[in-house]
């Protein structure tokens, strides 16, 4: 009685992981295929949308060089008075 058990055990374990096996192959699928209709529809407005964030990553990195020196200064000023 305890073997056949065992193998009720063994054949359900095995069903749920076939199971699950094939759903996590159907959901790459899936995902690749969104991916390549998001890729292919709408690709066009996420390039525009990275020129616009790389050119504004100029403008930060020339404000970001002014308060690196602002911070230089101030920290050179404290140490003289200290």
């Amino acid at each position: 009685m305890d073997a056949n058990l065992i193998f009720e055990a063994f054949k359900f374990m095995v069903l749920g992981m076939t199971t699950v096996f094939l759903f996590l192959i159907l959901m790459v699928f899936v995902l690749k295929v969104q991916a390549n209709i998001v890729n292919r529809y709408f690709l066009k407005k996420s390039e525009t949308q990275s020129k616009q964030i790389s050119s504004k990553k100029v403008t930060n990195t020339q404000d970001d060089t002014s308060l690196i020196v602002a911070i230089t200064a101030a920290i050179a000023e404290f140490k003289k008075k200290n």
